[in-house]
């Protein structure tokens, strides 16, 4: 059984995943990666997948990371 310490580093580092996460996916952020266009390529769809690459990779590396302890 984990200490209760640990459980609950594990809830911070989870619920400060959520505020990255919150921060990458805010409407604002979005609307100037939208805006920003080199050669008429639009990056939005880059941005977005690798946002979303990146909030998985850490949620796995979070998980992951922890259970082995």
């Amino acid at each position: 059984m984990k200490p209760s310490g640990e459980k609950s580093r594990k809830a911070e580092r989870l619920m400060a995943l959520v505020a990255v996460a919150l921060l990458l996916f805010c409407p604002p952020l979005i609307i100037v990666v939208d805006r920003l266009t080199t050669l008429h390529v639009g990056w939005l769809p880059l941005y977005l997948f690798s946002a979303w690459a990146v909030v998985i990779g850490l949620t796995a590396w979070l998980m992951e990371h922890h259970a082995d302890r």
